[in-house]
């Protein structure tokens, strides 16, 4: 009786995450879809066909024939939808690597300080967590604007003559997704090199191996784990961006956050809009396969 209680108890705690992504991701990506496949409407909700559960199944799947994927093929054919894709992606995927290489000497630094001061450093790579992100990306529009306080640091010094348009451009954006994403990429960095056998290091330049190409050859190369957690941290949510790039970027900014933003609310697409999420979370999903895939085979190399 107690094994069957134990198998009982072992499948339900397995199940359980299940249930939480059953009901906390697939039935809402499921309303979403449906919604993607349905046409605008001047109605509440602003979309036809809406399914009466109580209605019966032959009404349910007299609506269900109504459904079509003519709102995905409107936005391949728009260029301004795969402009937008094409455009976060862009910028997402340089913001990812700017992050890199600010955020790798961040976490090497603080896996090579003595123990004692690492919990110190670690809590000021998570103290911006302690304030809102949107007062934080609101302080970076002090900073940047002409009379900001970069312009005027800069001025007074003598390296600039006259104000820098740094504001409502792209460089702001990237600005601001580095900064506000930054931690995502120092965390997993800092656990990969904080466990590292130094003695690698040490053996690599004992046989004669120069401070720089052990790094190439030992460091880098078993921190690739942390490097891809990283980039997958900052990547994926900074496709989909929309406060940094509308806080930042301005009206002229082509992000897809932007536009999935202006069909919801300003023209009620809601179709439309569903259509935007659902491509794109299709296009999320791309680099969690590899990342998943990269991670079983350093898994079965270890083995």
């Amino acid at each position: 009786m107690a094994r069957f209680i134990s198998a009982i108890a072992a499948r339900f705690v397995i199940a359980l995450p299940y249930l939480w992504l059953l009901v906390f991701f697939l039935a809402p990506f499921l309303i979403v879809f449906k919604i993607s496949l349905s046409e605008p409407a001047l109605a509440m909700p602003p979309y036809q066909p809406v399914f009466d559960l109580f209605a019966g199944f032959a009404a349910f799947f007299e609506k269900a024939r109504a459904l079509s994927f003519s709102n995905y093929l409107w936005l391949l054919d728009d260029p301004l939808y795969v402009n937008a894709y094409l455009s976060s992606i862009w910028i997402a995927t340089v913001s990812t690597l700017i992050t890199l290489a600010v955020g790798y000497p961040i976490a090497y630094g603080m896996a090579r300080a003595p123990a004692s001061i690492r919990p110190t450093l670690l809590m000021l790579v998570i103290l911006p967590f302690w304030t809102s992100f949107l007062i934080r990306v609101y302080a970076w529009i002090g900073i940047l604007k002409p009379e900001g306080l970069l312009n005027q640091f800069l001025m007074f010094l003598g390296v600039i003559d006259e104000p820098l348009v740094i504001l409502n451009t792209t460089t702001a954006i990237y600005i601001g997704i580095v900064y506000s994403y930054l931690p995502f990429m120092v965390l997993p960095l800092y656990s990969t090199l904080e466990k590292m056998d130094g003695s690698l290091i040490e053996a690599a330049r004992d046989l004669g191996c120069p401070p720089m190409a052990a790094f190439w050859k030992v460091t880098f190369p078993m921190s690739l784990p942390g490097v891809v957690a990283g980039c997958m941290l900052v990547f994926i949510p900074a496709v989909g961006e929309f406060v940094i790039p509308d806080l930042l970027g301005g009206s002229q900014t082509l992000m897809i956050g932007k536009t999935l933003w202006t069909e919801f609310f300003n023209n009620r697409d809601w179709p439309v809009s569903s259509a935007v999420a659902v491509i794109l979370l299709l296009i999320l999903i791309v680099p969690i396969i590899l990342f998943q895939r990269s991670q079983a085979r350093s898994r079965e190399a270890g083995n």
